[in-house]
This record gives C-alpha cells, structure tokens and sequence, in this order.
C-alpha cells in the first residue's frame, strides 16, 4: 500500500478537499485526514480548522492547483473544439436530413446563438488585432 500518493484531493465545484495519505499506522489500513480546501478560482488555501500546514503541504497544493488549472483549460479548449465538430454535423444534418417542422424548430435558437457568437468572436478579433499592432494596451 506504500505506492499511494501522500495527498488525496477531492474534487468538487471550483477547487477541492485535500487529504493527507497514511497508510503507516498499526492496522495498515488507509487513514485519510482533511488538512485543506482549496478554491481553484481564487488560489485561495484553507487549512482544516487550527491546522497549520506543512511547507511539503503547500508544494503539493500549489503543484495540483497548477495541474488542476491547466487541465480544466485543456478542457475548455477540447469543448470547444467538439462545439466545432457539432456544428458541423448540425450543417449536415440541416442540409441533408431535417425536415421542415425540426428546422422551424430550431432555426430561430441556432441563428441568435451564432449572431451572438460571431459578434463576441469579430469583437474579440478586432481588439487582438489592435493589440498587435500597438493601437491599445
């Protein structure tokens, strides 16, 4: 049971509960201590109650806080992306399957929700573009 690692984190809804491993005791069972939670969000770490945690402790934080964040931002671009292949295969699909009372059903939520999204995106364009060419900080 040594191979374990000597934090556990719980994931939950902006951050996650961390627990420090011990699997060195008596029983040679899996004890579990809440030392932490912490908010992805805004970096912030709390220590479980009077607790005041190790230097070891805030390494292993700060190295999941950075993992963590990088994979939710892989994430949000592999979403993305699959947004890409939807609507493709929803260009497919209007072209060469629907009929007419699913694209009267659909037609008016697809066309505002792409004006939107063309607008943010030529907005966005437009400001990188400035940008790069020295015209705002």
């Amino acid at each position: 049971m040594s191979d374990l690692p000597p934090y556990y984190f719980r994931i939950r809804e902006n951050g996650a509960t961390v627990f420090r491993v011990d699997t060195e005791n008596r029983q040679r069972r899996i004890d579990m201590e809440q030392i932490a939670t912490i908010n992805i969000r805004n970096g912030e770490v709390k220590p479980q109650g009077d607790r005041a945690l190790t230097p070891e402790d805030l390494a292993a934080i700060r190295d999941w806080m950075a993992a963590r964040t990088a994979l939710l931002a892989q994430r949000d671009i592999d979403d993305i992306l699959r947004a890409v292949d939807y609507m493709n295969l929803t260009t497919h699909w209007v072209q060469t399957k629907a009929a007419d009372d699913q694209l009267e059903a659909v037609t008016d939520s697809l066309l505002l929700a792409m004006h939107d999204l063309r607008t943010v995106l030529v907005r966005k364009k437009a400001d990188r573009m400035l940008k790069a060419d020295g015209g705002e900080d």
